[in-house]
């Protein structure tokens, strides 16, 4: 069986750049990881707007580099249940909410060289 160490990384973005990130405990050895924990970003009113949260769940490893398992956004820029997750946080300011998101998987981008 096929085991993991699980933590979620949450970027706060701005016009494709990182602003802060913050990072949950990492679960071991664990596919279903419970996080009760919360992540706060002060944002002011004012830049609300332009911002949204770039979500990564990662697995931890000792040796070499920590693997991407899958990717979510939550913001306006987001899709359907990121959009309306950000609605209902925006609605009810300094509230936990909390909702299931479905992970994207990344995949690595292949960069061809260019021919004239």
């Amino acid at each position: 069986m096929v085991c993991a160490d699980p933590y979620v990384k949450v970027s706060l973005m701005c016009d494709g750049r990182r602003l802060k990130k913050r990072k949950t405990s990492t679960k071991r050895n664990t596919l279903n990881p419970v996080y009760n924990e919360a992540i706060v970003f002060d944002v002011p009113p004012e830049n609300i707007d332009q911002i949204h949260l770039s979500i990564a769940v990662m697995d931890y490893d000792r040796v070499g580099h920590n693997e991407i398992i899958g990717v979510c956004q939550v913001g306006n820029e987001a899709e359907r249940l990121g959009r309306d997750h950000w609605s209902e946080m925006l609605s009810y300011p300094r509230k936990p909410i909390a909702h299931w998101h479905s992970l994207v998987e990344v995949r690595p981008t292949l960069v061809l060289p260019f021919a004239e």
